[in-house]
């Protein structure tokens, strides 16, 4: 995949040109909409397990870990090989079960941190490497987006769209459809390319940039759009967003397993009926 529409420049404090990536992924077992969310079967694997076998492999990063709050969680990781941290349960995001994580005395090697979601077993690994890549070119913390395409996403609350500066800078995050388009509706080929973008929740950030977010408190616009990148974006903090090709969804919802499922039946993998070790 071709990233010329990435960022090439940083901001204003600087990420760390080398040093090595570790990738976490929260696996939080409460879910108001998808109960047990990281246990749930995919194919005859939970889905925090097709997770880890995704980006395992992944050359953007030197190791890889799961945050969960949760026992069991942590018992299925161990069966299949993951490394696996247990952390407190009152976080209120998964950046703040990432932070407890990357500031243990067994990860203080690591100057990049990537927030690899729990519910994305479909994560592209150009993806990863584009937010990793915004942050070793001197962003704090580096994220990406992807042309809206449908119009449906637009009106959709649970998409979250972003704009971004012609540097690549974020400037705003939000639920509602920006930006917005005073004479008439965006056109299909509108959609199909900046500036309207829809947000990729994968994040890198500097190991300070992260512990600085975590200890900034929740912000008004945070609150009011319940998006928790508004913190660090309203505390003047720069976030990188790289532009990059399409994305697959996250599974948030039974509906969603099922459409992911099928996807993973497309990409060639079978059902699993008797459970092995990792491989």
């Amino acid at each position: 995949m071709n990233f010329a529409d990435a960022p090439r420049s940083g901001g204003s404090s600087g990420g760390p040109s080398h040093g090595r990536v570790l990738g976490i992924v929260p696996a939080r077992l409460a879910s108001t909409r998808l109960p047990d969310k990281p246990l749930y079967p995919l194919l005859g694997r939970p889905l925090i397990e097709w997770v880890w076998r995704r980006v395992r492999p992944m050359s953007a990063l030197d190791a890889v870990v799961v945050a969960t709050d949760h026992p069991a969680v942590v018992e299925v990781c161990e069966r299949i090989g993951a490394p696996v941290e247990l952390t407190r349960s009152d976080h209120p995001s998964g950046t703040d079960r990432i932070a407890e994580v990357a500031e243990r005395p067994a990860y203080a090697g690591y100057d990049v941190i990537a927030n690899i979601q729990g519910d994305e077993p479909l994560l592209r690994e150009e993806h990863l490497a584009a937010a990793v890549g915004l942050v070793r070119n001197g962003w704090s913390v580096g994220t990406c987006a992807t042309p809206m395409i449908h119009a449906e996403g637009r009106k959709d609350p649970s998409v979250v769209k972003v704009a971004r500066a012609e540097s690549g800078r974020a400037l705003y995050f939000s639920r509602a459809g920006i930006p917005y388009k005073r004479d008439g509706k965006p056109t299909s080929d509108e959609l199909g390319a900046a500036p309207f973008l829809r947000h990729i929740g994968i994040y890198a950030y500097a190991r300070e940039a992260l512990l600085k977010w975590v200890a900034l408190p929740p912000s008004p616009l945070e609150r009011l759009e319940m998006l928790e990148q508004l913190r660090p974006l309203e505390a003047g903090m720069d976030i990188g967003v790289a532009v990059v090709g399409s994305a697959d969804a996250g599974v948030d919802t039974p509906a969603d397993a099922v459409r992911t499922a099928q996807r993973l039946k497309e990409l060639g993998f079978e059902p699993v009926t008797e459970r092995h070790g990792a491989t």
